[in-house]
């Protein structure tokens, strides 16, 4: 505003519009949406795992993200190619300045309970908090649910933080498919995803996509991505109604935007399957 003020001053019209000029070109522009990508699943190794990051990678050149979060089964080689296998799908990853964040699956926690992966994949500990943008992940670890991961999500969900939280973990509370949802995350926590207000849950070990919702929380599943696909069955008695379902290869992108996140599931030709918001 100064500037401005000294050009009407000096009343040159020409000196007002170069002010114009060089305000907009220096002007910083605003901060795009938080956005990341999560896939499950998919640690096959070979053609078929590099097939999943060059689809990844195509659709985050158009949808650039600021972080790709696993949702376990990572590696299903017991570490004998996880790191030629991931450095060759998404090596990439660091050079379009996308960070990375790992969840464990069952087949991780095979070997050395997972910690082979914990470099590569950027996780300081089997469960943990990672913020990017507006979005505060809880990432934790169902292979292993104990009494005291269970107080650090407790102590993790009452500290008011004012960011965006999602929950990651690898096996689903509810999914019918090929496996049905863990009684011990149902138990454990489930009632304080609710509690604490919680809005997306995000998990894979089934091999499809299944999207559920209970009271107000969100329940995605995706474990398509790479592994072979299990078939979608009906779901017992006493889950929540399965919103939307199928049978196919994939991962999830999640944007931050005003009031909530926009999701959307996406195949690996890039094309969006399902599209939802979750508000609040």
């Amino acid at each position: 505003m100064r500037s401005f003020c000294v050009v009407i001053i000096r009343g040159t019209i020409v000196t007002l519009r170069i002010a114009l000029v060089v305000a907009l070109l220096v002007a910083p522009s605003a901060r795009g949406a938080t956005s990341i990508l999560a896939i499950g699943d998919f640690g096959v190794g070979g053609s078929r795992e590099r097939a999943v990051g060059a689809a990844v990678r195509a659709y985050e050149e158009r949808n650039p993200s600021q972080l790709l979060v696993t949702l376990g089964d990572n590696d299903y080689t017991r570490g004998r190619s996880f790191a030629s296998s991931w450095n060759a799908s998404f090596g990439w990853l660091a050079a379009a300045e996308v960070g990375v964040a790992g969840a464990l699956g069952n087949h991780d926690a095979q070997v050395r309970r997972g910690r082979y992966e914990f470099g590569l994949l950027r996780m300081p500990g089997p469960y943990y908090v990672r913020r990017v943008g507006e979005v505060e992940l809880i990432v934790l670890d169902s292979t292993a649910i104990s009494a005291a991961q269970t107080a650090w999500l407790r102590r993790t969900l009452a500290a008011r933080t004012g960011f965006t939280r999602i929950v990651v973990l690898h096996h689903p509370p509810f999914t019918c498919g090929g496996h049905l949802g863990s009684v011990a995350v149902r138990r454990s926590w489930v009632p304080l995803f609710a509690r604490a207000g919680v809005r997306l849950v995000l998990s894979g070990h089934d091999h499809n996509y299944q999207r559920f919702e209970r009271d107000g929380v969100t329940y995605v599943v995706h474990g398509g991505g790479g592994a072979g696909l299990y078939t979608l069955r009906p779901c017992p008695a006493g889950y929540p109604r399965r919103v939307a379902a199928r049978a196919g290869h994939g991962f999830v992108h999640v944007t931050v935007e005003a009031g909530g996140l926009l999701v959307r599931i996406v195949d690996l030709a890039g094309k969006t399957i399902d599209r939802f918001e979750v508000t609040g």
